[in-house]
C-alpha cells in the first residue's frame, strides 16, 4: 500500500486542532487528559488521521504514565519508528505506517511478552469497539 499523503491544509481541516498538533506537528497531549486512558472494552485503536488499525485492545495496559500504553501493535507493519532527538534526549518516536502521523514513543520498560511500552497520545487515536466492527 502506498503512503497516504495530503497537503497540510487538508490535514488541518480534517483533524481537531489538538489532534493536528499532535499527529502532524509531533506534539504531545497533557498526561491524564485522554478518555482513552480508561477505555477497557475490546476493540481496535486506529490512527485518528487515516483510520489505520494500530493497536488491539488486548495489548493495552495501565502504565501509570497518563497516556494510553500498549505492549505491541496489531502487526509490526502497522507502525513505524524514527529516532527523536528533541528536548536534549534520544527517544524512539512511533508513527502511523500509512500516513506518517505522530502517535507517541516506544520504550523498553513494558510488560511481558514484549518488554515494550508504546506510550501513545490518546488524541492521535480513535477507538472502534469490537461490537461495532465488521
Amino acid at each position: 500500500m502506498s503512503k497516504i499523503t495530503k497537503p497540510e491544509a487538508e490535514w488541518k481541516k480534517e483533524l481537531s486542532p489538538e489532534a493536528y498538533h499532535v499527529a502532524r506537528e509531533h506534539g504531545t497531549e497533557r498526561a491524564f487528559t485522554s478518555p482513552l486512558n480508561d477505555e477497557k472494552r475490546e476493540g481496535m485503536f486506529v490512527c485518528v488521521a487515516c483510520g489505520n488499525a494500530v493497536f488491539p485492545s488486548d495489548s493495552k495496559f495501565d502504565s501509570g504514565t497518563g497516556w494510553p500504553s500498549f505492549y505491541e501493535p496489531v502487526k509490526a507493519e502497522a507502525v513505524g519508528t524514527t529516532t527523536d532527538r528533541k528536548f536534549f534526549m534520544t527517544r524512539t518516536e512511533v508513527h502511523c505506517a500509512d500516513c506518517d502521523s505522530h502517535l507517541g514513543h516506544v520504550f523498553n520498560d513494558g510488560p511481558k511478552p514484549t518488554g515494550l511500552r508504546y506510550c501513545i497520545n490518546g488524541v492521535a487515536l480513535d477507538f472502534h469497539p469490537e461490537d461495532e466492527e465488521d
